[in-house]
């Protein structure tokens, strides 16, 4: 990964291309960010830049994170993420990152954390089939049985089992999605069709990991 940019997803959107065909896009605020800390190979183990975005009052940092800004001499951020890199030398600390770093055409991956649903049982969650509706069955939309799912002195539940609980808000990755447009002036990237996250969540975009795909 070459390189990547931190945003807030503000929504959906259509556009109009220039045959007259529109296309859903989702409008990301796109930065400005700004580098943090580089981190090297032969130091940290591995190459990656880390970057900061949004704005935060200060009496709501911690104080380890403050004396972090503090070292960079960069102001206080909201969200600080890293993207690795194999070379973090063509960034310096203090740098804005802003939505110039994509163009129109770019093919990237979009990570977010997916919209929660709250407590789903197996049907929604797993797609699991529902049970007979006739002959009295009373267990339309029961898990049933699954097999063996204890294991052990005691009994245990298999990790991975797929089980009724929480569903969704999770880290999610859509890759392959196409940039269609940039508005350099707002900070604005409109990527085609639909990425993880509620309005207002911070989504990572960064270069595909399949560009030949």
């Amino acid at each position: 990964m070459a390189k990547g940019i931190l945003g807030k997803k503000l929504g959906m959107t259509q556009i109009f291309e220039a045959d007259g065909k529109f296309i859903p896009v989702t409008v990301v605020q796109a930065g400005p960010c700004v580098v943090i800390q580089n981190k090297t190979e032969e130091i940290d183990g591995y190459n990656a830049i880390q970057i900061g975005f949004g704005d935060i009052r200060e009496k709501h940092v911690t104080q380890p994170l403050k004396g972090h800004f503090d070292k960079a001499g960069v102001a206080p951020v909201k969200y600080v993420k890293e993207l690795r890199l194999s070379a973090p030398s063509d960034f310096e600390v203090g740098q804005e990152i802003k939505a110039d770093i994509f163009e129109a055409g770019d093919i990237i991956d979009a990570t977010g954390i997916s919209r929660g649903k709250g407590f789903a049982g197996t049907i929604k969650r797993h797609n699991f089939a529902r049970g007979p509706m006739k002959h009295g069955s009373k267990s339309h939309r029961e898990a049933g049985s699954m097999g063996p799912m204890y294991s052990g002195p005691g009994g245990r539940v298999i990790k991975g089992k797929k089980l009724p609980g929480r569903m969704g808000y999770t880290k999610a990755t859509v890759q392959r999605l196409t940039v269609a447009k940039v508005d350099l002036e707002r900070n604005l990237i409109l990527v085609k069709g639909s990425i993880p996250g509620a309005a207002g969540s911070c989504v990572v975009l960064k270069e595909t990991v399949k560009p030949n795909k």
